[in-house]
């Protein structure tokens, strides 16, 4: 229970007891990080490696087109997607095969670029936290941990390409880029004291927001920052005097895929 002090204005000491809401918090955080953990093998899903799948190809040259992908360790074989009266269907007949080896002693004729959509669900952690000044508190730049579940739609590019080497040949390299935008849930803290209740309070706790808003991510091979703009919500009773109850902040975010 948060314990209160007779002096009027308190500062260098925080409230002894543990609050409710950060045990709260804390199980949140543990919750979190279990479901991370778990997930990490999931890092292998062709959001992250180029895999057998349908994508909207884009050649040097060429239309692009949508293909039904098959790829072996040095071959890689296209088939023509084909709308008939039976639905979408695979040209078979017009596949095109062509070599990937690792290594070749001339460069590639064309670079070919594979993109894939599809909805994204990622757990989020905001390490920053920038809030614009208000009621006469300077801007803020908040780090404590924040965690979200998010919910978009993203697009990934797999671009294969032979680099050339000090040896006078060219070697393959996949090389990913993904983006995505959507919303954002979830729990967080942030200190609760009497500067930032406009002298209601004489102690200071760490409250349990529920923060909320959009964020776009960006994926650089496994790789996933991204900005977000969210508001937070405190979750006790002092949430009508809090001057951040439902003001907008920019974050830095990192993402972990889940599908």
């Amino acid at each position: 229970m948060i314990k209160s002090y007779k002096t009027p204005v308190y500062r260098s000491k925080s409230v002894q007891g543990k609050p409710v809401e950060k045990k709260v918090l804390q199980l949140y955080l543990y919750m979190l990080l279990i479901s991370t953990c778990a997930c990490s093998s999931l890092r292998e899903s062709s959001k992250y490696q180029f895999s057998e799948g349908i994508y909207k190809i884009t050649a040097t040259g060429t239309t692009p087109g949508r293909v039904y992908v098959d790829i072996t360790e040095d071959t890689l074989t296209m088939y023509p997607m084909v709308t008939t009266t039976a639905g979408i269907v695979l040209d078979t007949l017009n596949k095109t095969v062509f070599a990937i080896p690792v290594e070749r002693e001339t460069q590639a004729e064309k670079a070919y670029t594979f993109s894939k959509p599809s909805f994204d669900i990622d757990v989020l952690t905001i390490p920053l936290k920038y809030r614009p000044g208000t009621a006469g508190i300077p801007h803020q730049l908040n780090t404590s941990f924040q965690g979200a579940v998010y919910l978009g739609v993203r697009n990934d590019l797999f671009r294969i390409r032979y680099k050339n080497t000090p040896l006078r040949n060219y070697r393959r390299s996949f090389n990913h880029f993904g983006y995505s935008i959507g919303f954002f849930t979830g729990l967080g803290s942030s200190l609760i004291n009497e500067s930032f209740t406009s002298n209601q309070l004489a102690y200071e706790y760490d409250g349990v927001v529920f923060l909320n808003g959009v964020a776009g991510i960006i994926g650089l091979n496994n790789f996933t920052p991204g900005l977000a703009v969210g508001t937070d919500h405190l979750l006790d009773k002092n949430r009508q005097d809090w001057i951040y109850q439902h003001k907008p902040w920019v974050g830095l975010v990192f993402g972990l895929n889940l599908n």
